[in-house]
């Protein structure tokens, strides 16, 4: 029987990891359903396609459950996660050096989000490709898998401070491309799309 360990912190379940079964057992399994869905919605999006994804998103945890006792010091475990994951993805696209068509683009929804917000989502999804991918992978970092400016700045070898002002010039791109369109079809109110946006 599953032992419930939601109220361990990060910390707690790396300790248990390194005690052997059946306690790593359990604790790789509170962490990967604690942070699946944000590692998979990074390979997602970063790699643009499901399939290429999936095959990435398990060879991060694979990679996490062989590397945790020995590579984990500092640092946040979800930061440790998106770390392996953002390697594997780097290796992949270096590898393949294939482009993707836009239909094999996703990037998961939640079943409460309303009509409205999935239409929005799936404009600023589009707006996208109009950014480099370094700046479309800080903001993916930021928006899509709350990663703290401290724990962008790890994985990215900067500054806090640069990946601030970094994830404020991605978001001021999408702004600035997505607002025409915003007014022009009366989606939203500018004044709220910036405010959710700024």
């Amino acid at each position: 029987m599953k032992k419930n360990l939601s109220s361990y912190s990060d910390n707690e379940l790396v300790e248990m990891l390194r005690k052997g079964k059946p306690d790593s057992d359990w604790a790789f399994t509170e962490i990967y359903d604690r942070y699946a869905l944000r590692v998979n919605a990074y390979c997602r999006t970063i790699l643009q396609n499901r399939e290429s994804a999936e095959d990435v998103f398990q060879e991060t945890f694979i990679r996490f459950y062989q590397n945790v006792q020995s590579d984990f010091r500092n640092g946040t475990l979800v930061g440790f996660l998106i770390t392996i994951a953002r390697n594997l993805c780097l290796n992949y696209k270096r590898n393949t050096k294939a482009n993707l068509p836009i239909e094999d683009f996703d990037f998961p929804i939640s079943e409460n989000t309303d009509i409205e917000d999935k239409e929005l989502t799936d404009l600023i999804m589009m707006s996208f490709e109009l950014l480099e991918p370094d700046t479309k992978e800080i903001l993916i970092m930021r928006v899509f898998n709350y990663l703290s400016y401290n724990e962008i700045s790890d994985i990215l070898g900067i500054t806090a401070a640069r990946a601030r002002y970094l994830v404020f010039n991605a978001k001021d791109k999408i702004k600035n491309t997505l607002l025409p369109y915003m007014k022009e079809i009366g989606y939203v109110s500018s004044e709220k799309f910036e405010k959710d946006y700024k």
